[in-house]
């Protein structure tokens, strides 16, 4: 098994990152660390908003309301949407999808 160190270019001249040069691999390299430190991050703060949305769904049929609250919905949509376009919309509902707790 050969290993690739991911600033070398292989012999085809690109690696794993796709870089032609090992500038622009070191470059990218350093990106993907950071990009999974902040997908780690995004993660937690994800399953820690499912735990918030679980206990207000809690509170809310405990005391005879829905599970859930379609205006307040459309208001995280609308802040989705417009703090990130319209793929920001697609992010929400998939938010909105796990809080539910039904996926």
């Amino acid at each position: 098994m050969t290993i690739t160190n991911p600033t070398t270019p292989s012999p085809g001249g690109t690696d794993t990152t796709g870089a032609r040069t090992p500038e622009a691999a070191e470059v990218i390299g350093g990106a993907r660390e950071r990009i999974d430190a902040l997908d780690d991050r995004i993660i937690g703060l994800v399953q820690e908003r499912m735990a918030v949305s679980a206990a207000v769904q809690r509170a809310r049929t405990a005391s005879g309301g829905r599970r859930i609250h379609l205006s307040r919905e459309n208001e995280i949509l609308g802040r989705y949407r417009d703090a990130l376009g319209r793929p920001g919309t697609a992010l929400a509902m998939t938010l909105l999808e796990l809080g539910r707790g039904r996926v």
